[in-house]
């Protein structure tokens, strides 16, 4: 008995002194252990999203990817593969599995290393949230202690899904949800059973298990998990077999966005940086744009179509590069050859490997191998400068060699792919539309491709507007008294202007004077010397002060004659908002781009309320939005309206009377030696900018004008756009009249005369007086030295 009582002693002052030192331990940590309160509200870090107005994803910021999920949105079969890998006695033991601590104590004590941790998922739940990695035994009962109280303040559900949702899983993912969307593009409802169990193996080791990383290791992790599923029950040995026989399907899956619009991504990352400073990139903010996805793919389908058929009209400039190729590389060599050259917009590009004398094979990568046909690089015709192409050529060895690296645009048919030789634009481009009752940008793309050049020229890019800026002038004449029937002498002229640094000798695109001109006439046709002798007539002061109403700054426009031709430096989105007015019934708006800010939650914390458009409305009765400001009247309104559509109808902007219809109107801008190239165009219900030019201000060539360079653009666009909206006929407001004119003076026509024409006027401005005979022009070349009054405007 003395034996037995020795040992029952033994183990009695060893689990004394075991309980003392535990107590010792814990009352001389408690004093430093953090407060489980946090866990009930944690806030996991969750990347920046921006969305569509029609949820599609747009772009996604942040170094962590993270799928915060619901424990009851979590599959009960991910649930029963992470608690067979991790800890099968989770919903068992009080947080500590002291079975697994004696075990993995067993081990230390018998090799003298760590063989097995002993942790539940509870203690890793501490460790992740609260302590540090290091392997420390005040660590390891730092752990212990938490875990317990961890236990006593949450319910199991509650432990898992912090642990589900916080777990990191290689590659960047955190948390179940990203792994499954970065492995497999999938929710967690969507996986089989070979994918969760691999997903379950990766936190012991998630650079080790990685699939990507180490297929190999990754199978056998995967495989031991199915094991430990099916003998815990949780699978049947069929189910077991089946599984292990499937092969390792894993692949990086990045962020997919659903909507192309990375000019607008950049907006909004800086705004919410603005707002919220790192905090922007991990409080896990939903942004809801203005961009309608459809009108966005639309938008960037016209720039490119558009900077692409300049470049077919000035020839080719040439291959990218010349590899220098023996002509036995296989696929691999010519895939490595590729790297380095990404896709740029919708152009692809390929390395010439042979060539025919009117074809090509090309390799666009990946095993692929293709033939460029003569039709598809006839065009190329040497580059030699933007007013000059070489000669056509005749076989294919005059545009391409072997080696040489291209960029092809490939399109699709019932026939198979068809290929055209292309090149990265020199040009550059700028979009936008927006809805001209609240400014809301529904489309923005600030240049071909975001990726090859940051830079967004919609909000950016301070370029000369031309004779876009005329529609500005116009409205302010009207204001002065002027009318759509007023002459204007169009006549050659030189001013010696004190502000300006020589005699200025303003011309015609033409290069011809027409004599006195109807102001509506002049301004279809985009008359530079009736603009200018206008402005002079109605006062500098006087239009910027009208400027000012559009939301131009006039201390940034010049203060001299040169403003009728357009010499102030504007962005496109500044000519959108001025054009809004004359499209939304003469209402200043403020363009935007973010409507509403989420947390993940759902929690609101911004929404936009933007001035908008409602005639006859109260702020009440218009869900109280603020209401827009009126600038110009519905008189001088109409006026410019009427007058814009002329210029669709039969002006400088004629080529628009392709999409069949009335209730278009716009103005074409164009700028000295063809250096910026403008359509600013809208009906009721939409506005949309378009600019073409290049970055370094050269020209884009003889006869790259506004209706040639950018029409094209908004035609195919507006095309696409206005597609089901129905013609919106243009109201003629109260207090004007309708007179029939003589074409010549502008005055009221006799009753006889035939071929007058009818002219709306303000009441208070309609013409009296019959027309008689026409004024005479003034002398060729006058030169006008002081004020308005020295010459005859009339």
């Amino acid at each position: 008995m003395k034996p037995i009582k020795f040992f029952f002693w033994l183990s009695l002052l060893g689990s004394l002194t075991g309980a003392i030192t535990v107590a010792a331990l814990y009352y001389y940590l408690e004093p430093s252990l953090p407060s489980i309160e946090s866990l009930k509200s944690v806030q996991f870090q969750v990347p920046l999203r921006v969305y569509s107005s029609d949820n599609k994803l747009i772009a996604e910021f942040g170094e962590m990817r993270r799928i915060p999920l619901a424990y009851e949105d979590i599959p009960e079969p991910l649930v029963q593969a992470f608690l067979a890998a991790e800890d099968d006695r989770f919903f068992e033991h009080p947080g500590v599995d002291y079975k697994g601590l004696l075990r993995a104590a067993y081990q230390l004590l018998l090799t003298g290393e760590r063989r097995q941790g002993g942790s539940t998922i509870t203690m890793q739940v501490a460790r992740n949230f609260f302590l540090s990695s290091e392997k420390t035994f005040t660590r390891k009962f730092s752990e212990i202690f938490l875990s317990l109280r961890i236990e006593h303040e949450l319910t199991k559900q509650e432990i898992l899904e912090l642990y589900l949702n916080k777990i990191y899983m290689g590659n960047r993912a955190y948390g179940i949800g990203a792994a499954a969307m970065v492995y497999y593009g999938k929710t967690v409802d969507q996986l089989s059973l070979p994918q969760i169990a691999m997903i379950a193996g990766l936190p012991k080791a998630p650079s080790r298990y990685n699939p990507l990383a180490d297929p190999e290791r990754s199978l056998q992790r995967r495989d031991y998990v199915l094991g430990r599923m099916a003998k815990l029950d949780f699978i049947s040995d069929a189910e077991e077999q089946e599984a292990r026989s499937t092969p390792i399907t894993a692949a990086l899956h990045t962020a997919q966005t659903e909507a192309d619009a990375p000019y607008v991504a950049e907006m909004v990352r800086a705004e919410m940086y603005e707002r919220y400073g790192n905090d922007a990139y991990t409080t896990g903010f939903n942004v809801y744009t203005t961009i309608d996805s459809k009108l966005q793919s639309v938008a960037n389908e016209a720039l490119r179509n558009n900077l692409q058929a300049y470049d077919l009209r000035h020839g080719y400039r040439g291959a990218e590069q010349h590899l220098k190729l023996s002509g036995d590389e296989d696929n691999q060599t010519l895939d490595a050859l590729l790297r380095d050259h990404r896709i740029v917009g919708d152009l692809l590009p390929a390395i010439v490997t042979g060539i025919e004398e009117k074809s090509a094979t090309l390799y666009l990568g990946e095993g692929r191998h293709e033939t460029l046909a003569w039709a598809g690089m006839e065009w190329a015709r040497p580059f030699k400068s933007e007013n000059q192409a070489g000669a056509k050529p005749r076989q294919t060895r005059e545009i391409i060699q072997p080696g040489d690296l291209v960029r092809v645009l490939v399109s699709v048919s019932e026939t198979g792919p068809t290929l055209r030789l292309a090149q990265i634009p020199a040009a550059e481009s700028a979009f936008v539309a927006l809805h001209p009752d609240n400014g809301a940008i529904l489309a923005l793309t600030g240049g071909y491709d975001f990726y090859h050049s940051k830079f967004n020229r919609v909000t950016q890019a301070m370029r000369q507007p031309g004779s876009g800026f005329k529609a500005i002038i116009y409205s302010a004449a009207l204001e002065a008294g002027f009318t759509a029937a007023s002459l204007i002498n169009d006549a050659p002229v030189v001013f010696d202007d004190p502000s300006l640094e020589a005699a200025w000798r303003p011309e015609n695109y033409s290069g011809k004077f027409f004599g006195p001109t109807r102001l509506r006439y002049a301004l279809t046709k985009s008359r530079n010397l009736v603009s200018i002798r206008l402005l002079r007539s109605m006062g500098i002061a006087h239009a910027l002060e009208h400027a000012k109403k559009f939301g131009f700054n006039p201390a940034n426009l010049p203060h001299n004659l040169s403003l009728a031709l357009g010499s102030g430096a504007v962005t496109p989105l500044q000519m959108a908002s001025a054009y809004a007015i004359l499209a939304n019934g003469g209402f200043r708006i403020e363009p935007y781009f973010i409507t509403r800010i989420e947390r993940d939650n759902g929690e609101l914390i911004f929404q936009a309320t933007p001035v908008t458009v409602c005639e006859g409305c109260t702020e009440a009765s218009n869900n109280n939005l603020p209401l827009a400001e009126r600038v110009i009247s519905p008189q001088n309104h109409y006026l410019m309206n009427s007058m814009m559509r002329d210029v669709i109808s039969q002006g400088t902007a004629v080529k628009a009377r392709s999409l069949g219809r009335t209730d278009l109107a716009g103005k074409t801008g164009t700028t000295n030696d063809q250096r910026d190239a403008w359509f600013n165009g809208f009906n009721r219900s939409l506005v949309a900018i378009t600019w073409v030019g290049f970055d370094s201000s050269k020209p884009l060539g003889r006869g790259e004008v506004g209706g040639r360079a950018a029409l094209p653009a908004w035609i195919e666009f507006m095309g696409s756009a206005l597609k089901d909206i129905p013609e919106q006929p243009l109201k003629v407001p109260t207090g004007m009249v309708t007179v029939r004119i003589d074409p010549q003076t502008g005055k009221r026509a006799s009753v006889d005369q035939s071929d007058a024409i009818f002219e709306v006027f303000r009441s208070e401005n309609a013409p009296k007086e019959l027309s008689s005979e026409a004024v005479s022009n003034s002398e060729p070349g006058q030169r006008i030295k002081g004020t308005a009054s020295e010459e005859q405007i009339f």
